[in-house]
């Protein structure tokens, strides 16, 4: 008990650093609850955006399941700022059911929670996917934080992955965060990036360490695609070798 209880007031101390050091959009992204991510996870999500930016890596950057808006609000304005679009991938309402044998019991009690109307939200807040109109609420969030929803430099697509992604006008891929939970939709966006992701390029996985679907679609993944190495962390990340194509 007293092992756990320093473990939790150390981690709570580390992430009250790590948050100090992230950039101030970020830190107005916490504040406001648009994102469910930890301050670690979000380190890692600046520090990628930052280098396929700096290393000239080509293409658009994307999100699959966006929920609140928070994260893609930062790479939405990492890609503004280094004159690329973003694409954000979403329902925008309750998320579908675990439907794989793969998602185990951690994925399928998570949705009960949520189907049941019990699931929490971000400091007190309501669950994200019990809003009426959750699109329309990330479009004013992206909105006051200068990144309007345009269609042009900033798109949103709402609905299911295998319905909006394939009509996606996206060509090349520098930057993805693949944020869906269970193993359909997270091994769909897998196949998905792996014919556009450039060289040098990098997935970042939310799920891997939180939900077995998650970690079984990732694993398959890399087991098929040798061009390219896994950096272990609060959310992995995959990185295209620099000079390797399919």
């Amino acid at each position: 008990m007293i092992r756990t209880a320093i473990g939790r007031a150390v981690w709570r101390a580390n992430s009250m650093i790590t948050l100090a050091r992230l950039n101030s959009l970020t830190r107005e992204v916490v504040r406001e609850r648009l994102t469910y991510l930890s301050p670690q996870k979000l380190a890692r999500l600046e520090a990628s955006a930052s280098a396929v930016v700096e290393d000239q890596v080509q293409g658009d950057m994307l999100e699959f399941g966006v929920a609140l808006g928070g994260s893609a609000i930062i790479l939405a304005d990492s890609a503004k700022q280094a004159g690329r679009r973003f694409h954000g991938f979403d329902v925008f309402g309750m998320i579908p059911p675990p439907s794989s044998d793969k998602d185990e019991a951690d994925a399928k009690s998570r949705y009960e929670t949520i189907a049941s109307g019990a699931s929490a939200g971000i400091g007190g807040d309501g669950y994200y996917g019990y809003r009426d109109d959750l699109h329309g609420d990330v479009c004013r969030a992206m909105a006051a934080h200068g990144v309007p929803v345009d269609g042009r430099s900033v798109t949103l697509h709402k609905g299911l992955f295998e319905e909006t992604v394939p009509v996606a006008p996206v060509q090349q891929v520098a930057l993805a965060h693949v944020d869906c939970d269970w193993y359909d939709p997270v091994k769909f966006c897998l196949q998905f990036l792996g014919a556009k992701l450039s060289p040098g390029g990098m997935i970042i996985i939310d799920d891997y360490h939180d939900f077995s679907g998650c970690h079984a679609a990732t694993d398959e993944f890399m087991e098929r695609h040798p061009d390219f190495t896994m950096d272990d962390g609060a959310n992995v990340i995959l990185r295209r070798h620099a000079g390797s194509w399919n």
